[in-house]
């Protein structure tokens, strides 16, 4: 997908020339085809991809040419996992070498399930585990959005509350077990608080807030970059990554078998369908057509929404 050395795969244990001459870092801003790496000293330096595609995120490991900044990135080092979204038209890589994925929702402008389904089932094909994050609890929709976020409690997910704004402290409080020692990287929707809880737990990362768009019940992108900031007040190895909002989530990428995989439902309920080959939905003897307690209706509609977006988009 790019010029740059492999970054996924098996490595040959010699170094090779990069890393034999080159500097280690790790990639900490992404701003289109600038990025800023963090050097294993801690200094920072501005830096750009060789080639004109840039297959660089925020959290690679990557090894720069010494030189006049921007130094050049020589090799990206092989990953332990990467966050993809992809549609038709476009494929985006959110973050790699995760810990952890901090899905926010709120309980305004409202919880969208379909945003929320789709990126547990990226973060499921990567293999990063997922903690939703329901924040804004000090509103008056608290209790229904609650409700609605039992569904994901029920299927095995932590679902933590927060009111960044009216209980700074608590939302502290609440999620210092979730971040210690862990890099995490926030993901969610427009308005949903995102930049206001990466300014509480980054301080000086400043990221400008602006008031959610009433006109389309949806927040600004007030945060345009990925960027990763250590966590200061927490356990050693804690890092924060804070990505722009979305408004639409694609799966093109995984298989029909990642996505069967995805949902929680699906995988309890394996093996119990009259056909092996079942795709769940509209074979005879599909358990989550004579199971009403199998899956939700709105899961199960998500599911074949998204069965049918993978099985009918064109190869690419």
């Amino acid at each position: 997908m790019d010029t740059l050395a492999p970054a996924q795969g098996k490595r040959n244990t010699k170094p090779t020339r990069a890393e034999a001459h080159g500097l280690g870092a790790r990639i900490v801003g992404a701003f289109g085809r600038q990025f800023l790496a963090q050097l294993d000293d801690g200094s920072t330096v501005a830096c750009v991809p060789r080639g004109r595609r840039a297959d660089v995120v925020c959290g690679d490991r990557v090894i720069l040419t010494p030189g006049h900044p921007p130094l050049a990135i020589a090799q990206v080092q092989p990953r332990r996992n990467a966050l993809w979204r992809e549609d038709p038209w476009r494929s985006k890589m959110f973050a790699a070498n995760l810990d952890r994925v901090l899905l926010v929702t709120a309980t305004y402008p409202g919880i969208q399930h379909g945003l929320i389904g789709r990126a547990l089932v990226a973060a499921d094909a990567a293999d990063i585990p997922v903690t939703l994050l329901l924040n804004k609890c000090d509103l008056p929709q608290a209790d229904a959005a609650r409700a609605e976020m039992a569904l994901y409690r029920d299927l095995g997910y932590e679902v933590v509350e927060l009111s960044v704004h009216a209980d700074p402290k608590a939302a502290l409080q609440a999620l210092a077990p979730v971040l210690d020692g862990r890099t995490s990287l926030l993901l969610g929707a427009s308005g949903v608080g995102k930049s206001s809880l990466t300014n509480l737990l980054v301080p000086q990362a400043q990221a400008p807030t602006r008031e959610i768009s009433t006109a389309l019940s949806a927040g600004k992108h007030t945060t345009t970059a990925t960027r990763l900031y250590d966590l200061p007040g927490f356990a050693p190895g804690s890092a924060l990554m804070d990505s722009p909002g979305f408004q639409s989530f694609g799966l093109h990428h995984l298989s029909v078998s990642q996505l069967q995989h995805g949902f929680v439902e699906l995988r309890r309920r394996i093996g119990q369908c009259r056909f092996q080959n079942c795709t769940h939905r509209d074979e005879p003897g599909c358990v989550f057509t004579t199971d009403p307690h199998a899956i939700t209706p709105a899961r199960l509609a998500l599911y074949r929404t998204l069965y049918a977006e993978l099985t009918s988009a064109p190869a690419r």
